[in-house]
């Protein structure tokens, strides 16, 4: 167990700033002890039923839609042996590319070479997947080449999102993800899926492959920029009497330097001896084990009953958006060899009504089933499937059960939340940060354009592509160089201590502190719509608990732009 959690703590070392794509949800607030003992009591019944059916439903349902499991490929672990050796021999015994000279691929080795604790923190990374990756590959009669592949693409960065919307160690794009049978909702990504991603990869390349007449580089280069591209620059080779190999294609920039990255690592681990690279050995065995679970369930209560860290959870399961499974599947984790049986000794004795905590909201007057999904990080489907709503129509004082998280969200670190919020507040280039909020209209290019940043740039400071749609209300966040005198003058000293809680004014803006005396039926939700700013901030500034209660006659402190409220 020692050396497993060793090898996922590096993982987590080195993954903590991966780049995201959520958008992102107000703070739920927490099942307190009363709520959370909802289930079962007398004044609870009908409601308790209505959960109670809703899990049996999950349980043991297939998931139509994610990623089909390939019984074909399914691997039987065996009793690993005292030594199981180093998974790069066994690489090493697998390569089946031809070795090639060119310029192209020393520049990329030189890189490499020069570059060892690169490589040294990539090996880190890939040690929990490596074993798996590889055996699959074996069965296919893949060139294990290609398990080297996600050290180009991802650096094994589970997390990883890159400018052209590709997601996870494979770095699927959405449309070819679908394609390969990777769902992508609210609750669950399959492109970080590492099972399910893995076959999925297996699948494209194998049949690029055979789309390209069995050629490994001309099916590399089509899985990086597309097949459309390859046998465009085929054909026009063809037209002009000229060889259609990879190196006389005329490819995109980044497809030219993709395929001899691979081959420069394959010459690296072909002989590595004489590149004075040394590899650290990862053990030739099975690292972890997918157990079926059945249902949804809180990650939080994965980690307790396989005795793990949650964070360890994550890394092996980054599929998982949110801080439980998804109702809908797949529902099945990956676990380390060592804690599995641990964990499903554990869960045959735990109520499967209790794997997912509950809440009872009353809505009151303007409340939506959406704002009430967010509020609480669920969705608008799983409140009504659980509370069986014909419509997403809501009555005033209406009684809604709610599945809530059994930890502070802050606790679940890699959720796409805490991500993103990590993202967001890390500071770039000793610039001042700004929060924008998305109106009707905007978009990535204006945005930038009135302060003077890179559209790639802006996006990357919140975890997104260029490419991904923008939501009116989403927050932004926006390092600026080019607003420090103006947020002085908006600000007061007392204040500008709190510059990462408040939203900057930019050019448009005249921010105000206020004190507002709480109203009787007043909520953080009207006060939030009122002055036009969120909920999330004024508990921020107002040091408001999830569980807090306002109460009338209460004084709030809220910082509001003056000409975009008449409420003042």
């Amino acid at each position: 167990m020692k050396r497993n959690l060793l090898i996922l703590c590096a993982l987590f070392a080195s993954s903590a700033c991966s780049t995201i794509n959520p958008n992102t949800p107000a703070t739920p607030p927490q099942a307190d002890t009363a709520t959370a003992a909802i289930v079962g009591t007398t004044a609870a019944q009908s409601e308790t039923a209505a959960i109670t059916e809703f899990i049996t439903d999950n349980i043991n349902r297939n998931a139509t839609n994610t990623a089909p499991v390939e019984d074909a490929l399914l691997v039987d672990e065996e009793t690993p042996a005292e030594d199981p050796g180093n998974i790069w021999d066994r690489i090493r015994a697998g390569l089946a590319m031809p070795d090639i000279d060119n310029a192209r691929i020393d520049q990329q080795l030189q890189w490499f070479v020069r570059n060892e604790d690169y490589l040294d923190r990539v090996a880190e990374r890939a040690a929990p997947y490596m074993h798996f990756i590889v055996e699959i590959l074996e069965h296919e009669k893949v060139p294990l080449e290609i398990a080297l592949l996600p050290i180009v693409e991802s650096a094994f960065q589970p997390f990883a999102y890159s400018h052209g919307r590709a997601s996870g160690i494979w770095q699927f794009i959405p449309s070819t993800g679908k394609m390969y049978g990777l769902e992508q909702n609210w609750w669950y990504d399959g492109r970080r899926d590492i099972y399910a991603s893995t076959y999925a990869a297996v699948k494209l390349l194998s049949a690029l492959r055979d789309e390209f007449g069995g050629d490994w580089l001309l099916a590399l280069a089509a899985y990086n920029s597309g097949s459309n591209n390859v046998r465009r620059a085929i054909r026009l080779n063809k037209r002009k009497g000229k060889p259609i190999d990879f190196f006389s294609l005329k490819l995109p920039n980044e497809t030219r330097a993709y395929v001899p990255k691979l081959l420069a690592l394959q010459k690296i681990v072909a002989n590595p001896e004489k590149y004075k690279i040394d590899f650290d050995h990862i053990a030739d065995e099975a690292f972890f084990e997918r157990v079926d679970i059945d249902s949804q369930i809180d990650l939080a209560l994965v980690a307790k009953l396989a005795e793990m860290d949650l964070d360890a959870i994550y890394l092996l399961n980054p599929g998982f958006n949110r801080w439980a499974t998804s109702p809908h599947g797949p529902h099945h984790l990956l676990l380390p060899i060592e804690n599995a049986d641990t964990f499903k000794v554990n869960l045959a004795n735990y109520p499967a009504e209790k794997r997912i905590q509950w809440v009872r909201h009353q809505v009151t007057s303007g409340e939506s089933i959406k704002l009430i999904a967010n509020q609480y990080q669920t969705t608008p489907d799983i409140i009504k499937a659980v509370n069986k709503l014909p419509s997403n129509k809501l009555r005033h004082k209406q009684s809604l059960m709610i599945p809530v998280s059994s930890q502070a969200l802050a606790t679940y670190k890699f959720s796409a939340t805490q991500r993103l919020h990590d993202i967001q507040n890390t500071p770039q280039n000793d610039g001042v940060k700004i929060t924008h909020t998305v109106r009707s209209g905007d978009t990535w290019w204006n945005i930038a354009r009135r302060h003077r940043v890179g559209v790639k740039q802006l996006a990357k400071w919140n975890g997104q592509a260029p490419r991904d749609k923008l939501l009116p209300g989403q927050e932004l966040v926006i390092w600026s160089r080019n607003n420090h005198t103006q947020v002085k003058a908006a600000v007061t000293p007392a204040t500008f201590s709190q510059l990462d809680e408040l939203v900057i004014p930019d050019e448009r803006q005249v921010m105000q502190r206020i004190g507002y005396r709480v109203r009787r039926g007043d909520t953080l939700h009207r006060i939030s719509q009122k002055f036009n700013v969120s909920v999330d901030q004024v508990k921020r500034w107002n040091k408001l608990s999830n569980k807090s209660r306002l109460r009338a006659g209460q004084r709030v402190t809220l910082y509001v732009d003056v000409t975009q409220t008449s409420n003042l």
